[in-house]
């Protein structure tokens, strides 16, 4: 199937060096991400007294993406990760910042003229029910795309669904059930196929196995691996289990309230991890030897968890970090332009923002 659209044409070069918050290339990355922002306004206070307020559900986001590669975003809960994909793919609308696809930007254009970027970018959801339409059949939920980007009809739209059940391990028999006739593991396999079937570049993996059981996550993880392989398609994956980032991702990037704290290789940042948010991420983990686990430090952290409707003026982390100092509660750290950086006055050297 060929591509087109304006998207469709763009050179495409191979990753050659890791810098800073992302690729260099002689070309543009495949994605880059520059100070994204999404702000949700809210109103708080009394009925006769109300106040506007603001969540910062992503203040300041930059990362670039190479083809082929895969970068890991970790952090807890309602730290932005998803947010942050929804923006990308233009399901949220950005406050401010711009995403680019090999150096052109998607701001501003319609929805027709997002049909080949769409191509380009495509997002597995974290819940592989709630995300495929329970009247469709697998073979119309797979389909589907062919038919909106026009890819394929008839008897040939039919072939190439058969070929992405294949791809991903599904059994082409079932190309008449329905979503609720299959395992966890079988739906989001179908998310995949369904991603797949515009043969993107970039696919936005939102705790895609978070769902599943251990034994199903570790087959859905090898499949999106050797389908990387085959295809040279690039991911976003979002995940909270740090274990399956390691094993899946060439670069990490962790967030923290909205912001990354630290980016680098995955190699570096699990071996030295810079920022203390980090460190007790990593300390959190599960070894499973005892003899490594009794002699590991586990780090707690203290004070008030902060809050994204409020405005910090220096470090968000300070009030929680067991290295903070005067100034970080005063100004804020950027992240440095470097292939591991992290964004903490004390253990980088950062920019202010």
């Amino acid at each position: 199937m060929p591509r087109g659209g304006p998207f469709m044409n763009a050179a495409k070069t191979t990753h050659t060096e890791i810098e800073g918050s992302g690729s260099t290339t002689a070309e543009p990355p495949l994605l880059q991400v520059k100070d994204l922002k999404v702000h949700f306004p809210f109103r708080r206070g009394s009925l006769f007294n109300p106040e506007q307020g603001l969540i910062r559900a992503v203040d300041g986001v930059s990362f670039d993406i190479a083809k082929g590669e895969t970068l890991g975003l970790v952090g807890e809960s309602g730290c932005g990760k998803s947010t942050t994909a929804r923006a990308i793919i233009n399901l949220v609308h950005p406050t401010s910042g711009d995403v680019l696809v090999d150096g052109k930007s998607i701001a501003g254009l319609s929805d027709k003229e997002m049909l080949p970027y769409r191509r380009r970018v495509q997002m597995v959801f974290q819940d592989p029910f709630a995300s495929l339409n329970p009247r469709m059949t697998v073979g119309g939920i797979i389909g589907e795309p062919l038919t909106v980007h026009k890819l394929a009809s008839g008897k040939d739209r039919q072939l190439e669904v058969l070929r992405l059940m294949e791809l991903v391990g599904l059994n082409p028999r079932f190309l008449n059930r329905y979503p609720h006739e299959f395992s966890g593991g079988q739906r989001q396999r179908i998310g995949i196929a369904r991603a797949l079937a515009v043969q993107p570049d970039l696919i936005l993996c939102d705790e895609p196995v978070s769902a599943l059981d251990v034994s199903i996550q570790a087959q859905i993880i090898n499949l999106m691996m050797d389908l990387q392989q085959r295809l040279g398609v690039a991911y976003l994956f979002i995940a909270h289990d740090l274990a399956v980032v390691r094993h899946i991702a060439t670069r990490v990037g962790v967030m923290y309230l909205g912001r990354i704290a630290e980016l680098g290789t995955a190699e570096e940042l699990y071996a030295d991890p810079k920022h203390p948010y980090t460190e007790a991420l990593l300390s959190a983990v599960p070894v499973p030897d005892p003899s490594i686990a009794a002699n590991r430090r586990r780090i707690v952290l203290q004070g008030e968890v902060p809050s994204p409707d409020k405005h910090y003026p220096g470090c968000s982390f300070a009030d929680r970090c067991p290295i903070v100092v005067d100034r970080c509660r005063t100004d804020r750290p950027g992240l440095p332009d470097r292939s591991h950086a992290a964004a903490c006055w004390e253990r980088d050297d950062p920019p202010e923002v």
